[in-house]
């Protein structure tokens, strides 16, 4: 059986200018304390990201296709297609440190960034940091808390997700297709 990765608190900061919701979270990868978690590796850890970059529909939920328009060493441009939406992203890759996805506002959906942060403080801890900058509205009264709360709870639980189908993948067949 694999364990869940651990959480950190998600830090809720609203931008003082504007108003944003913006928030992150530490997630955990490598456990030296816990001996039912499977250590991985920078690289493996790496190569789970790029594998979420290149294809996002092994691991975001109702994302029927993605295509990707065009593609440097360090940028994707991708057509991400949930049903009749269409959005398109612009990622970054920052080889073996981060992974930036930003998504312009339309009129049918939020923009915003979310940028994956590997962290090694030492030779045995792994984490991995989510910073979302979103343009939902900072929460003003109690339904807008509400609404930002379970915003952040869905984003940590896809996060946590994520990781743990990296995981599978670095650690288990090496397949993408064998994810789930």
């Amino acid at each position: 059986m694999t364990a869940r990765p651990a959480a950190t608190p998600t830090v809720f900061t609203p931008s003082e200018e504007n108003a944003e919701l913006n928030f992150e979270h530490l997630v955990q990868i490598n456990d030296p304390l816990n001996p039912l978690v499977e250590s991985m590796s920078r690289e493996q850890l790496w190569e789970g990201l790029v594998l979420r970059a290149e294809q996002p529909q092994l691991f975001v939920l109702g994302l029927d296709s993605c295509t990707i328009v065009s593609r440097t060493d360090r940028t994707l441009e991708r057509e991400l297609h949930y049903g009749q939406a269409t959005v398109r992203d612009h990622v970054t890759l920052a080889p073996n440190e981060s992974v930036r996805y930003d998504i312009l506002a339309t009129e049918a959906h939020v923009g915003g960034s979310l940028t994956m942060t590997i962290e090694q403080p030492d030779d045995v801890q792994l984490f991995l940091r989510f910073e979302y900058r979103t343009t939902l509205s900072a929460a003003q009264d109690e339904d807008a808390r509400r609404t930002a709360e379970i915003v952040k709870s869905a984003y940590r639980e896809s996060d946590i997700d994520t990781v743990r189908l990296i995981r599978q993948f670095v650690l288990g067949a090496g397949e993408p297709d064998a994810l789930h």
